[in-house]
């Protein structure tokens, strides 16, 4: 059986269990099972810390993993990522006290405070900047008022908590994360292929709706136009042979706008469906 690695808990445990179990696997029903097999799609489900992940696949303890690409990179461990999931975003960045700091360059000689050593260590040799690292498992905004730091880098989605410490973001971002798929370098484990179609087709149907509309024939070249599809739109003949029916795939955060051009161009009958699951 394909061994899969998936998070037990946290911003990610959730999100993955849904995408998975909307690809057509089996989820536990019970937070407390530790491991859940699933016979008929020859896989098995083990629910670690999100952490560790990256640890169980990288020593081929475990075929594939889903975390979060900063805890993966963090890890600094022997695999690569398969598939990038589109959950679960997040940005890794510098933030220090209120008018402190404007670049990664005025954290030579500092101390800087993080979770993420590993990823954090990586990025200041790229930037060949000399900075002491201190790790902390967690709540590294208080570790300057603390006076352990003089600086942090951490995880950030809206910032709230660094504003209420008296910090500020500064520099670029050193990564933008999400929940990604990984898997042992070189690795080709039976059904791998299978899991990654069945992801890739989850990600297109929360991406894509099914677009339908009539439309006379002479505007059949302008209202493909609107609607190319993946490849071709489907035209089919109506009973009316001045008229055609128009089939395809569309983005599904244009839909309106698409719907209003080709209403305007003098489409009618203009419906949507959701896709609840494709292959591509």
């Amino acid at each position: 059986m394909l061994r899969v690695a998936v998070p037990n808990k946290g911003s990610l445990s959730e999100s993955a269990s849904a995408m998975l179990a909307e690809a057509g696997y089996r989820q536990r029903r019970d937070t407390r099972e530790l491991v859940m097999v699933d016979p008929e799609n020859e896989i098995e489900f083990f629910f670690l810390r999100p952490r560790d992940i990256a640890v169980y696949v990288g020593s081929g303890t475990l075929d594939v993993g889903i975390t979060g690409r900063d805890l993966f990179l963090d890890a600094q461990v022997d695999a690569e990522e398969l598939l990038p999931l589109g959950f679960g975003a997040s940005t890794f960045r510098f933030a220090g006290p209120v008018g402190n700091f404007a670049s990664v360059a005025e954290l030579e000689g500092r101390r800087l405070a993080t979770s993420y050593d590993g990823l954090l260590r990586a990025f200041l040799a790229e930037e060949g900047v000399n900075a002491t690292v201190v790790r902390l498992d967690g709540a590294v905004e208080s570790s300057v008022r603390l006076g352990v730091a003089d600086a942090i880098a951490d995880v950030v989605e809206t910032g709230n908590t660094l504003k209420a410490a008296g910090m500020e973001i500064f520099g670029e971002p050193i990564l933008r994360s999400e929940a990604v798929l990984i898997g042992r370098k070189g690795a080709t484990p039976v059904g791998l292929d299978i899991l990654i179609r069945r992801l890739q087709g989850v990600l297109v149907a929360r991406q894509y709706v099914l677009l339908d509309y009539d439309i006379r024939k002479e505007l059949v070249d302008q209202a493909a136009a609107l609607t190319p599809g993946l490849e071709s739109p489907t035209v089919s003949p109506l009973r009316d042979s001045d008229w055609v029916a128009v089939r395809s795939m569309v983005k599904r955060n244009s839909t309106n706008q698409i719907m209003d051009e080709l209403y305007d161009l003098g489409a009618r009958a203009i419906l949507v469906s959701t896709i609840h699951a494709c292959r591509i």
